[in-house]
């Protein structure tokens, strides 16, 4: 079976390192610890006191005074390392862990987890050609020497690299590696860290490179596991869960956020508030419960999306120039039907080019599988047609060789309706409002990440209210820009009034409209 020997890193909370070194160690595993040496004294004298006598933990030998993008980060794991690999001959994985981790599924799930394969779990993506590093430097971490601490000692620190820059003093990657980039959180084999360590006892080239590299926790043994493990005995990931938010900064996890964090297909997840005394004891006391079920639904990073989206709704870019400049033009028609039920709209759409022979078009700008005709690449990805739209629209009306064109919108599309609207052609808009129960309701969220097939219920129940309110959000922003002519067609509504909607939104003979508004399965789910 498994035996665990985790390799914290950890500058503060001496009482939350102790609980967390007693709480891994009763089920069996064992606690490495490098504790900042520019922590307070105090705080350290306290661990040792609490944990000396405890022989499932040890400490590093040489505590070292860390730093952000420094590569003391790397070399304290590499303290901690060494210490429980010497002892604790049986441990069978290593795993690195922070002060703010706590464990989101019991030591038995994790024992049974990592016995299942026989693999290494480490983030490792090629440094040159993956989109790991979002914004900064990207090569300039590794081609210049960076011996400065940014956060502290900025003005140094690129002043130095600008120095490097102007004499060209770049430096080259070591020739028989390949860099590698990813998550410090990765969890190896015994085997694995054995080649580790014995690799940079022998190659002090290779050590001398990352010692002057910047960030190097996220590519020292990023880029060595790759280089001394097969790929196939690696797995690319992470087992602890951790998020970020637009600006680069770990998200911070809450007392409501229990079921959320076992639904999630990982060990451990960071960071956990310190406020957040009720979630801290009930995870604390998870790790050692036996027989546990979980219900992996892996939802939350579609989940936080969504809600930190809602903050954003409203937001209009302008418009670029040859957009503003260009119109449908002034003889034209175009008529767009807004449904958050697709396959209703679809019917909708369908019956109208049969009864109506007005052209339709799904939607276009949502739905990449939308068949539209070749309109000489532009409909080539829902970006492009976003991008260019009226040049598409322009380019369907003559495709279709017509002057009214109907579309589908989904209700969310504001900033589209709010162009269209403001073109010199004739515009419409039909707004069809459906019935949502809490079944469809949670469909739809799985069916867009929200939510998977094992959800617990009880996120289930918390989701759903928000899901509802969106909806109504974006129907009530539909009618607070007061668009001249917007028509409702309603499920609950009766025939004559969705016949009078139909007809003044198409412009045809009530007969005409009342022969599509009839049609018996036209919201059926």
């Amino acid at each position: 079976m498994a035996k665990i020997a985790f390799i914290l890193l950890t500058h503060k909370d001496p009482t939350g390192v102790i609980a967390q070194a007693e709480r891994l160690t009763a089920t069996g595993d064992f606690v490495s610890i490098h504790f900042d040496a520019r922590a307070k004294p105090a705080d350290y004298a306290q661990i040792r006191a609490a944990l000396d006598s405890n022989p499932s933990v040890t400490f590093a030998r040489r505590r070292l005074k860390c730093g952000w993008g420094e590569w003391s980060l790397v070399g304290a794991t590499l303290e901690a390392l060494r210490a429980a690999v010497e002892a604790f001959p049986r441990a069978t994985h290593f795993y690195m862990l922070s002060g703010d981790c706590m464990p989101i599924k019991t030591a038995e799930y994790a024992h049974d987890f990592l016995d299942a394969d026989d693999v290494d779990y480490i983030e490792s993506f090629d440094f040159f050609t993956s989109d790991w590093i979002k914004t900064g430097m990207k090569e300039e971490r590794l081609i210049y020497r960076h011996w400065f601490n940014e956060r502290k000692h900025k003005w140094l620190f690129y002043t130095s690299y600008e120095w490097q820059q102007k004499l060209g003093l770049r430096r080259k990657v070591p020739d028989d590696l390949q860099m590698m980039i990813g998550s410090q959180w990765w969890c190896l084999r015994r085997r694995t860290v054995e080649w580790v360590l014995d690799f940079i006892d022998q190659r002090g080239d290779v050590m001398r490179f990352f010692r002057a590299t910047w960030i190097p926790d996220e590519t020292f043994f990023q880029t060595l596991v790759r280089h001394l493990v097969p790929e196939s005995e690696i797995r690319a990931r992470t087992l602890t869960f951790l998020m970020f938010s637009d600006y680069g900064m770990p998200l911070t996890f809450y007392n409501d956020q229990y079921d959320l964090l076992l639904s999630q297909d990982y060990l451990f997840a960071r960071k956990i508030s310190a406020e957040a005394k009720d979630l801290k004891q009930r995870l604390g006391a998870l790790w050692s419960t036996t027989g546990q079920q979980f219900h992996i639904s892996n939802e939350g990073r579609s989940l936080f999306s969504f809600l930190t989206g809602r903050g954003r709704v409203g937001r209009r870019f302008a418009p670029r120039f040859w957009e503003t400049e260009s119109s449908l033009g002034r003889e034209r028609e175009l008529m767009l039907v807004v449904c958050k039920k697709w396959h209703v709209a679809k019917r909708l759409v369908e019956r109208v080019r049969q009864v109506a022979q007005v052209p339709a078009v799904e939607y276009l700008f949502h739905e990449a599988a939308c068949p539209l005709p070749d309109l000489g690449g532009l409909q080539s990805s829902v970006e492009k047609r976003n991008r260019h739209r009226r040049a598409l629209m322009r380019m369907l009306y003559d495709y279709h060789a017509t002057n009214r064109l109907v579309i589908c919108l989904d209700p969310s599309a504001i900033e589209l309706m709010q162009d269209f609207t403001s073109d010199r052609a004739q515009v419409r808009l039909l707004e069809i409002e459906c019935d949502f129960t809490d079944d469809y309701l949670l469909g739809h969220a799985r069916r867009v990440g929200l939510a998977g097939e094992n959800t617990p219920r009880e996120v289930s129940d918390r989701l759903l209210p928000t899901i509802r309110y969106d909806l109504k959000f974006e129907s009530d922003r539909i009618r607070e820009a007061h668009f001249t002519s917007l028509y409702r067609m309603r499920e609950s509504a009766d025939l004559a009034e969705n016949t009078r909607a139909l007809a003044g939104f198409l412009a045809v003979l009530a007969e005409v409209a009342q022969e599509i508004a009839s049609t018996d399965y036209l919201f059926i789910d």
